[in-house]
């Protein structure tokens, strides 16, 4: 018995010792919380058979165990297990201090979504800019989480590069550089008031983190699962290969001219930090510099535009833009991708039903599911025009769709504003357009590819 356990010492030292080779090392040892510290909310943690529980609690917001060390750029392993459909999740390079909402947990986190929509996996900023991978990718990415079994999640976050798998499957690819170093939390999400919802469990264990030596071991990129890039106005060789291509540069007003000029204005708009920035001028439309528009036309395309509200800002972002039309004052026509402080500006409460609102079809057709970051922070725009059928998208959701050309979108354009331009919104192609509507508006990484 003593040679028995004497040999299975052995052999446990020399798996450690080759772990240790090979970078790894422990976050949790099994057997304690040493290392560990709670930060927002009430759910307990506890210890239990090696792994280490959280259980929910009502009238708790978000709770967070989290390292106490930090951590920049590093590979991630985990196992994680539910036994009820709870909400939860691993944040990575997290974030907790008194100047942000008081100290809440903030940043990157690898999501646990045992939800119908099955988002396990992907990649969601806590508290900050929402989904920046929301998994709407192959099937085998939604399907590769596993309720009542143990699941083995990777992370690899090395640079502004965070890419994510769940049982090996590839789930989220994510460049990002809003945070570069921070605590690794392990969250239990808040189920409110709901006494049935409390009590419920998630488990991890076998944590392991290395921090050197990364790239000999991270995951070659084979493009199996899509790709987001928030790193501002710039392309990544993947999204060059793909066929993206930055419409504005982040420096100058190449590409761009006022929409009833042959120039760029000479005033109403300024090249800052990065950002395309209206000016504000008391919310006229097109009366300060006016519209800009690109000097190229579009067909068929995905289009992606970041932007940044000021409080009561009105702006929006146009398409299918013939600026011969409308020499007059005021802006010049297209369909309008609208951007508006829905709280604020009147706007929103005029129009038919919400037409006028946020990531709306301007005039004609109501968002739904919209999901906006704060005033002041930044939101995405997609437009997606295949033919016919055009989708509105704000940060990763999609709020409208239609199809240009039928009966009922004329019938639309007959009880909105432009049934005075015949023809509204059918033409083959047109310029894309960002609108001086006479408040400060932002935007930035504005890159289009064209669709066959």
């Amino acid at each position: 018995m003593k040679r028995y356990l004497v040999a299975v010492a052995m052999v446990a030292a020399a798996v450690g010792s080759a772990s240790a080779q090979d970078g790894w090392r422990p976050l949790f040892n099994g057997k304690t919380r040493d290392g560990w510290a709670q930060i927002n909310g009430t759910a307990p943690y506890t210890v239990v058979d090696g792994a280490i529980v959280g259980t929910t609690v009502v009238k708790s917001p978000n709770s967070f165990l989290a390292t106490k060390e930090e951590f920049g750029d590093f590979i991630l392993e985990y196992e994680a297990r539910l036994d009820a459909p709870m909400n939860s999740g691993v944040q990575i390079r997290g974030l907790s201090t008194p100047s942000y909402q008081n100290g809440r947990v903030h940043g990157y986190q690898i999501e646990i979504d045992p939800s119908d929509r099955a988002w396990t996996g992907g990649l969601y900023d806590e508290a900050r800019q929402g989904w920046l991978h929301p998994v709407y990718g192959p099937d085998a990415a939604r399907k590769a989480f596993k309720m009542g079994q143990w699941n083995t999640f990777r992370v690899e976050a090395i640079g502004t590069s965070i890419r994510s798998w769940v049982n090996g499957v590839p789930v989220a690819n994510v460049l990002d550089n809003q945070t570069a170093k921070g605590f690794i939390a392990l969250q239990v999400h808040s189920v409110g008031d709901d006494p049935a919802r409390a009590g419920q469990t998630v488990r991890f264990r076998n944590l392991r983190i290395m921090t050197q030596n990364l790239q000999k071991y991270q995951t070659p990129d084979k493009g199996d699962t899509p790709q987001f890039n928030y790193v501002p106005n710039t392309l990544t060789d993947r999204e060059k290969r793909d066929g993206w291509k930055l419409l504005w540069d982040g420096a100058t007003t190449a590409g761009w001219r006022g929409a009833k000029l042959q120039v760029f204005p000479e005033k109403g708009w300024t090249v800052k930090d990065g950002a395309l920035i209206v000016a504000e001028t008391g919310g006229g439309e097109a009366a300060a510099g006016g519209d800009i528009v690109t000097t190229d036309q579009f067909e068929n395309f995905e289009l992606l535009v970041e932007f940044k509200l000021t409080k009561g800002a009105n702006s929006g972002i146009k398409y299918f833009v013939d600026t011969e039309l409308n020499q007059g004052a005021g802006s010049s026509i297209g369909c309008e991708f609208q951007l508006l402080d829905d709280a604020v500006h009147p706007d929103a409460k005029m129009g038919v039903k919400g037409n006028r609102t946020l990531a709306g079809l301007y005039d004609m057709i109501p968002p739904v599911g919209v999901r906006s970051n704060p005033i002041g922070e930044w939101n995405r725009a997609r437009i997606v025009v295949q033919g016919k059928h055009v989708e509105h998208w704000l940060n990763g959701f999609k709020t409208v769709e239609y199809e240009r050309g039928t009966q009922m979108w004329r019938a639309l354009v007959n009880y909105s504003k432009y049934t005075v331009w015949p023809g509204f919104g059918e033409r083959a192609k047109g310029h894309i357009l960002l609108q001086d509507h006479g408040n400060t508006v932002s935007f930035r990484s504005i890159k289009l590819r064209e669709l066959k």
